[in-house]
């Protein structure tokens, strides 16, 4: 009898973490798509960067962009002067 219950439990607890983790992958998956610079800048004012060492080529900004890849690569067609940074303020 404890064996059995051993089994069961262990059979339940694999289940249950399996699903969960499937739940922590597809949070991580969705990023949002803004649909012009003003949209993006009011969440993020400093644009978006893909990475952390890219350069403004614009000139001078008041604020530092926020760095995600994910983010960037979802509204790249924001980046006017290609420069890897959208909506630079």
């Amino acid at each position: 009898m404890k064996k059995l219950f051993a089994i069961l439990l262990s059979f339940g607890l694999i289940l249950g973490l399996s699903f969960g983790a499937n739940d922590v992958a597809g949070a991580k998956t969705k990023v949002k798509t803004y649909k012009n610079c003003t949209e993006l800048n009011k969440d993020y004012k400093g644009g978006v960067a893909r990475t952390s060492s890219v350069k403004n080529k614009g000139g001078k900004t008041k604020y530092k962009p926020y760095v995600s890849k994910a983010l960037y690569d979802a509204n790249k067609k924001s980046d006017r002067d290609k420069d890897l940074i959208a909506c630079e303020k």
